[in-house]
């Protein structure tokens, strides 16, 4: 089925029909954009044209491209390879973590804890006198 493209664009005004979009309205609502953003009417630029233009005939203010990206699931948004499984990459070691993937500073609270047991155990055994 066809559209009619002479219904594309219409617009009303006061419930009136606009009919169709002449290059005075849109440099009419250029000019307005300009003002409301603090310029002169006459440095209406090719941005508030472009935006007069898109809201006089009922355009999107998006390209057909990002509007059936935006539509498509997350999960189905980028995809480099079609059908690529892709594969992990290992995660290289710092300068400060060992074999085991601990930093100095984990391996120093670790030391310290354990220190600390030990001297616990220590303390504890002399009070009980088993130890000198």
């Amino acid at each position: 089925m066809n559209n009619n493209p002479l219904k594309v664009g219409l617009l009303t005004e006061n419930s009136v029909g606009i009919g169709t979009v002449t290059r005075k309205m849109v440099r009419e609502r250029a000019m307005e954009l300009a003002a409301t953003d603090g310029r002169p009417e006459a440095q209406a630029s090719k941005s508030d044209w472009d935006q007069a233009k898109r809201e006089l005939t009922g355009q999107t203010d998006t390209d057909p491209k990002a509007l059936a990206l935006e539509l498509a699931a997350e999960s189905e948004r980028w995809d480099p390879l079609a059908g690529s499984t892709g594969f992990k990459v290992p995660v290289a070691q710092g300068e400060d973590e060992d074999e085991e993937g601990r930093s100095d500073n984990q391996r120093l609270v670790e030391e310290g804890v354990a220190g600390a047991g030990f001297e616990q155990t220590l303390e504890s055994a002399k009070a009980d006198g088993r130890v000198d």
